[in-house]
């Protein structure tokens, strides 16, 4: 399974991005094979719509959950219809800690 975590940098020491669409970048991680790739958002500094474009990078990278602290409500609908599951992180850790959280299942899951 395939998990994205939002992040201000490119590495797992990185500071998770509480907010989804305006993230710099993607940290995926393939959850089986441990494999990491950081993608650069190209939307961060959109003017407006953002969160639904980001979102497609998601889709098209068959990420299937992904931990943010906050994501607006056009992105979580194009992320639901897609069948991603949303988990809130807003302790201000690294993308490595929120990682943590998720493995041992003590994110509270976005409605």
């Amino acid at each position: 399974m395939k998990i994205c975590i939002t992040a201000q940098g490119a590495t797992l020491d990185s500071p998770v991005e509480e907010r989804f669409g305006r993230a710099p970048y993607f940290i995926i991680i393939d959850h089986v094979t441990g494999a990491i790739d950081a993608i650069e958002n190209p939307y961060a500094n959109g003017a407006g719509g953002v969160g639904p474009k980001a979102a497609q990078i998601l889709i098209a990278h068959e990420v299937k959950a992904l931990i943010s602290g906050q994501v607006g409500g056009n992105a979580r609908e194009v992320l639901v219809a897609a069948g991603v599951a949303m988990y809130t992180y807003r302790t201000g850790g690294s993308v490595k800690d929120a990682l943590d959280q998720f493995t041992k299942n003590t994110l509270v899951r976005a409605e």
